[in-house]
């Protein structure tokens, strides 16, 4: 199983970044425990993808539309702002990792990993929504020889593994189309 997974996991898109996270080691959730992380788990991913997909279009919509929108984007982020520094401060953060992840697993440069075959919960905090972690029940699981460790998820419910694959494939798409214009400016 454990191959499979990893095989299937690097042949999907990744979202490649650093993110604040933790691994906590610990025994497989129950159905009740594992329906409660999904159920939070999809209202993270749709606060995340909102609120990662707001656009402010600067200078192309001159109209009194465009700019009342522009306003609320603008005090809408300011809101997020305050509400993640009241709900979790800078400093209570997990420390930031560079992790690679979809909806099937994660690789994680941790040395303090639990050993193969171990239950862990990885938590996952957006920066756009840090106080809000995507939960992510999985097993720890052989992976790349490089000294990264893997996890494959593990109980997550086909929407809420979607919503992470739209989540990551538009990240996915940002990242292509920012290369691009960098390119093409410089």
């Amino acid at each position: 199983m454990s191959e499979a997974t990893w095989k299937a996991f690097s042949e999907r898109v990744t979202w490649d970044a650093r993110f604040h996270a933790t691994v906590e080691a610990g025994e497989r959730l129950s159905a009740d425990a594992l329906a409660s992380v999904n159920d939070r788990n999809a209202n993270v991913l749709v606060a995340v993808a909102a609120l990662m997909d707001r656009r402010v279009d600067t200078g192309e919509d001159d109209n009194a539309l465009g700019q009342e929108v522009a306003r609320l984007d603008a005090k809408l982020n300011v809101l997020m702002e305050i509400v993640n520094r009241l709900l979790l401060p800078q400093s209570s953060l997990p420390p930031r990792i560079a992790v690679r992840f979809n909806a099937l697993g994660m690789v994680l440069p941790w040395d303090g990993l639990p050993p193969v075959g171990q239950p862990v919960l990885v938590k996952l905090h957006f920066d756009v929504c840090r106080a809000l972690p995507l939960e992510l029940p999985g097993i720890r699981e052989a992976g790349p020889a490089d000294g990264k460790g893997f996890v494959g998820f593990e109980g997550l419910t086909e929407p809420v593994r979607d919503e992470i694959e739209r989540l990551v494939f538009r990240q996915h798409r940002r990242q292509v189309a920012e290369a691009r214009a960098n390119a093409a400016q410089g």
